[in-house]
């Protein structure tokens, strides 16, 4: 996708496709850019928004729009998305995830291709999911992940959501690497949790990619340095 360097360009709206870094938060990239525009261009207010949380153990596609093109973000929010998931076998996580250290053990020598076949389907379509406890969905007006890293018990109801593609790439050991394409609303963490439940095991999210949203690939994408590297050049002309 072009973009334009330029103060007005910025202003009536452009997409940006952003490569988020690990660890980085979407927030993160907001506000860099934000401060980028002011730091090179001189715009000192402009609306930046992102379209879709990535988590900061997640890396890739984050798509901003900045100025009156944040309009568009809810158009973006309803696309379907796709992942690379890598799932650890063996164990569970309180966050289903890499954020918190392993809470129980479970055996996974049991575990066959039948098996792990019977599971991904199983998982494939229409299906009901429990989001995590460390998310940022509210209780009770407080977001979930607060009450959850404060201890306390919190109770998520099951939403539907849609798995339109579950693949299995690669099987090593207790290392599973998943492509899977999803409907808004859809938690990777939760189908890890999941797939680890249908397999009489445990299992967590070691790392994840997204890779699409909607029409917009993750190969059109620009990293952070090399967008504020490429506004640094044009300002400089």
């Amino acid at each position: 996708m072009k973009i334009e360097y330029s103060e007005e360009r910025f202003r009536e709206g452009q997409v940006l496709l952003i490569n988020k870094p690990l660890e980085w938060t979407s927030f993160d990239i907001v506000n860099k850019i934000r401060f980028s525009l002011k730091r090179y261009l001189g715009i000192k207010k402009i609306k930046v928004g992102h379209a879709g949380t990535l988590d900061p153990l997640a890396t890739g596609l984050v798509i901003v729009c900045t100025g009156k093109g944040t309009k568009q973000i809810d158009q973006f929010l309803g696309m379907d998305k796709q992942y690379l998931a890598d799932v650890s076998l063996g164990a569970t996580t309180p966050s289903f995830d890499r954020e918190t250290e392993p809470d129980k053990h479970f055996p996974t020598e049991h575990i066959t291709q039948e098996m792990l076949d019977a599971a991904i389907e199983s998982l494939t379509g229409e299906i009901e999911q429990v989001p995590p406890m460390f998310s940022a969905l509210k209780v009770n007006g407080r977001k979930a992940y607060d009450l959850a890293r404060q201890g306390k018990e919190v109770e998520l109801k099951a939403r539907k959501i849609t798995i339109s593609k579950l693949t299995l790439i690669e099987w090593n050991k207790n290392n599973l690497k998943l492509d899977v394409s999803c409907s808004k609303g859809t938690y990777i963490r939760s189908l890890a949790r999941d797939l680890g439940y249908e397999l009489d095991s445990g299992a967590h999210l070691s790392g994840l990619i997204r890779t699409r949203i909607g029409p917009y690939q993750l190969s059109e994408s620009l990293s952070i340095v090399d967008f504020e590297k490429n506004l640094a050049t044009f300002a400089t002309k």
